[in-house]
């Protein structure tokens, strides 16, 4: 089976202390869904028109686990915290083979 990736790129951070609290709700929300962080941060180098900003990449054990995680209660409550404090891109991808 297949793995579910989740990548988000955040284009702008409005409100730092908001995205704090989101992410004291989002860290345990993921991983009790089995996600795992394999990189979050500000790229090192890009290309090809890329854009400089914070990137996160989550694994999870199927793309089924990667989307019941994003709409489990705990995510959700991790989003309202969130609110409009930042303009990102959430996609949940499946992994190859």
């Amino acid at each position: 089976m297949a793995k579910g990736y989740w990548v988000v790129c955040y284009h702008a951070i409005r409100d730092p202390e908001a995205l704090a609290a989101y992410a004291r709700l989002a860290a345990p929300a993921i991983e009790a869904a089995g996600g795992r962080y394999l990189a979050r941060g500000t790229p090192t180098v890009v290309h090809e028109q890329g854009i400089k900003q914070r990137t996160v990449l989550i694994e999870f054990e199927s793309l089924a686990k990667a989307v019941a995680a994003h709409d489990g209660a705990g995510y959700q409550a991790a989003l309202k915290a969130l609110g409009d404090a930042v303009h990102r891109d959430l996609r949940i991808i499946e992994g190859l083979g």
